[in-house]
C-alpha cells in the first residue's frame, strides 16, 4: 500500500454511500473505511470491499488517520456532520442535497472558512461531458442571451430504488420527496449553466408511488434572472429520461442526459448537430466524481458543486416546497 494514499471514511452506507465506497476504492488513489450505526450494512460492506468499518465516527476518528469523509446520511444531518468533521480538519464532500433547510448554513460556511480545507457537493450531473461541454457553449455566447429553459425528466422510481418506502424518501424532514431527491439534480444543473433562480412558483402532487405520501410529481415555473424556466418531473413513468432545452436568441441547445448526447440548432439549420461522447457507465461519473474529490484536496480545480452552488440550490428545494404549500410564487433571495 502507497504510503501517499489518503485515508477516506464514507459515512452512511445505503446505496448512494456503497456506491461512493466502491467508486472511491476504484479509483486506486486513497484507502476507503466505513461508518454506519446499522451493524448489517456494515458487515454487508466488510465482506463486498474488504474495507475497516465502525458503528460511530468519534470511533472512526480515533482508530484512524483520516483525510476526509464523504456524507451519505439522510439529508438532515449532512451540515451537523459536516461542522463537526472540518473542525476536526478534514476535508467533506457531501451528498445532496446539501440540507433540509440552512439554519446551519452560516457556522458551516464559518466552519470552511476557518478550516481551509476542500468542500465539494455530490450533484454528479458536474461530472456528465454531455452537461459540461454543452454548458460551455452556452456560457461562451453561442446562443447569445438565453431566453427560455425547459426541462422534461422522470423514471420508474420502484424499479431503481425498491426500497424507497423504508428509507429517507418517505419523508420530507429526511430530504424525501420528488423535489429534494431528483428535481434538485437537474435545478443544480441548470444553475451551474444559467446562473442562479430567483423565483419559483410549483405545483406538486402523490401521483402513483404506494406506500409513500410526499410528493412523486412536480411541475414548476422558474425564473432565473431574466431567463424563464420550466420543471416537469414525475418519478412512475416507464422510461428513464432527462431532457434540458436552452433557447437563446441565435439557436438552441438539447441536453439528453439519457443518450449521453447534447446538440445545437441555430436559426436556419435544418437539423440538430449532435455531439456524442463515448458511453459511460454509471459507476464511470462516480469514480470520476471520486478522483475531482481527490484533485480538489490537493487543490487542484475542479468541476463539483461547491458549496455555495448548493446553498443556492438548497434554496430553490426550499422555495418549491414553500410554493407548493402556500400556492404562491416565491422569490428566491
Amino acid at each position: 500500500m502507497s504510503l501517499n494514499r489518503h485515508s477516506v471514511l464514507i459515512i452512511g452506507c445505503g446505496s448512494i454511500g456503497e456506491r461512493h465506497l466502491r467508486c472511491f476504492q476504484k479509483s486506486g488513489r486513497c484507502v476507503v473505511s466505513a461508518c454506519d450505526i446499522n451493524p448489517t450494512l456494515l458487515a454487508a460492506m466488510h465482506e463486498r470491499y474488504g474495507v475497516s468499518v465502525f458503528a460511530s465516527i468519534e470511533r472512526a476518528i480515533s482508530e484512524l488517520q483520516l483525510d476526509a469523509v464523504v456524507i451519505c446520511t439522510p439529508a438532515h444531518l449532512h451540515l451537523p456532520i459536516a461542522i463537526q468533521l472540518l473542525n476536526q480538519g478534514l476535508h467533506v464532500f457531501i451528498e445532496k442535497p446539501l440540507a433540509i433547510d440552512a439554519v446551519l448554513v452560516p457556522q458551516a460556511r464559518e466552519a470552511i472558512r476557518q478550516a481551509q480545507r476542500f468542500v465539494a457537493v455530490a450533484y454528479v450531473y458536474h461530472l456528465m461531458p454531455w452537461i459540461a461541454d454543452a454548458r460551455e457553449f452556452v456560457r461562451n455566447g453561442r446562443l447569445g442571451n438565453v431566453l427560455h429553459v425547459s426541462s422534461v425528466s422522470g423514471q420508474h422510481f420502484p424499479t431503481f430504488r425498491p426500497a424507497y418506502r423504508e428509507i429517507y424518501y418517505a419523508r420530507h424532514e429526511l430530504g424525501g420527496g420528488a423535489i429534494q431527491d431528483a428535481l434538485t439534480h437537474t435545478v443544480n444543473a441548470t444553475e451551474w449553466i444559467i446562473g442562479p433562480c430567483t423565483q419559483v412558483f410549483c405545483d406538486v402532487a402523490h401521483q402513483a408511488l404506494e406506500g409513500v405520501t410526499v410528493e412523486d410529481t412536480a411541475n414548476v415555473t422558474a425564473r432565473h434572472g431574466s431567463v424563464l424556466v420550466s420543471y416537469a418531473m414525475n418519478q412512475f413513468q416507464a422510461p428513464n429520461e432527462t431532457t434540458l432545452l436552452i433557447h437563446g436568441q441565435t439557436g438552441s441547445v438539447k441536453i439528453e442526459v439519457h443518450q449521453q448526447r447534447w446538440g445545437s440548432l441555430r436559426h436556419g439549420d435544418k437539423d440538430w448537430t449532435w455531439q456524442q461522447t463515448r458511453a459511460r457507465e454509471r459507476d464511470d461519473l462516480f469514480i470520476a466524481q471520486a478522483n475531482a474529490f481527490l484533485d480538489g484536496m490537493e487543490g487542484n480545480l475542479t468541476p463539483l458543486c461547491t458549496f455555495e452552488e448548493a446553498v443556492q440550490t438548497l434554496k430553490f428545494n426550499q422555495a418549491a416546497l414553500l410554493s407548493a404549500k402556500t400556492g404562491h410564487p416565491i422569490t428566491v433571495e
